[in-house]
């Protein structure tokens, strides 16, 4: 099983902490256990499958958009990943969302290529873009290497880092009350090719 590194344990320690001082108890999950897609449901007809302890997104022969969904619904939570970008790249971690064939309802943290807005905030079919990270803050994403995107959903309010940066930070009436999955999509139009691990869930009791 592959193993987190020190500074994402230093965090997930954080985050317990702060639920023990608040009076919450935390529990911490893998969504991921290395061996399968236990736990989760495909939707399209895009590939996901597990290589090397991996989780592997890739585009399919129909090129359009696939989703990977956990079956579990999630309200509040700090949730974890690595991912690593081949390919095109284009990528996305859906939170509070509900999908029906490959129409996803919900918001969008992105996962994109260097200048398309990793770690900013979409809402598919509905109001676009709600929130982008500054332009300089573009240059934190590291292509062709493993990055760690850390996404914080308590109430209305979603927050995102990448590589430690704080990337976004907002606050909105429709994502506080929203219900649904934890999803991973692959963009469509082919050519696209992501790689994930560690992805580590902490959800309050």
């Amino acid at each position: 099983m592959v193993q987190l590194n020190t500074a994402v344990m230093k965090k997930i320690h954080i985050l317990l902490a702060l639920f023990l001082v608040t009076g919450l108890t935390a529990q911490e999950k893998d969504l991921f256990n290395g061996k399968n897609l236990d736990g989760w449901t495909i939707y399209g007809t895009e590939k996901w499958y597990v290589e090397d302890g991996l989780l592997v997104s890739e585009s399919g022969p129909d090129a359009q958009y696939g989703y990977l969904a956990t079956n579990d619904h999630y309200k509040d939570f700090e949730l974890s990943l690595e991912f690593l970008q081949e390919a095109d790249g284009n990528s996305g971690v859906f939170v509070r969302s509900t999908i029906e064939g490959t129409k996803v309802s919900g918001w969008q943290v992105e996962v994109a290529p260097k200048g398309k807005h990793t770690g900013g905030v979409y809402e598919s079919y509905g109001r676009g873009w709600l929130v982008k990270p500054e332009a300089e803050k573009e240059m934190v994403l590291q292509e062709g290497r493993w990055n760690t995107l850390k996404i914080r959903m308590m109430g209305d309010q979603l927050t995102s880092w990448l590589n430690g940066v704080q990337m976004v930070s907002i606050s909105d009436e429709a994502i506080g009350k929203g219900e649904g999955s934890i999803a991973l999509q692959i963009h469509d139009g082919g050519g696209i090719k992501v790689k994930w691990r560690n992805i580590k869930l902490i959800v309050p009791e």
